[in-house]
């Protein structure tokens, strides 16, 4: 198994990362670096320095909203998904799934197959 993925190759991929774990539950900051470092088994651990504004940017896009709540016994600052939010990530999932397959397909056309874990 690779030890952690590629600055580059995960890149393009954040966005999606972030909007699905943000698909079925509110969560905050730390909730969301958590929740991504455990389905990923350790591979993807997200920096406060690449998470936050990527959150932020996805709030000027409209993507996800933020409320800040007290009721856990500490101030926080909670994002949800937005109805465009859920419209770009089935769009982003159609994509990676196509792609994915893409590019698996070319792996195994030329004899490489990944190592299963």
């Amino acid at each position: 198994m690779v030890e952690n993925f590629e600055r580059e190759l995960m890149r393009g991929s954040l966005d999606l990362m972030v909007l699905s774990v943000l698909s079925d539950k509110s969560l905050y900051g730390y909730a969301i670096q958590k929740q991504i470092r455990d389905a990923s088994r350790g591979q993807v651990k997200l920096p406060a320095g690449t998470l936050y504004p990527l959150l932020h940017r996805l709030e000027d896009e409209r993507m996800i909203r933020s409320r800040w709540d007290d009721s856990t016994g500490r101030k926080r600052k909670w994002y949800d998904i937005t109805a465009s939010g859920r419209k770009q990530l089935a769009s982003q999932v159609k994509q990676w799934t196509s792609y994915s397959q893409c590019v698996e397909r070319l792996l195994n056309l030329v004899g490489l197959r990944p190592e299963t874990a």
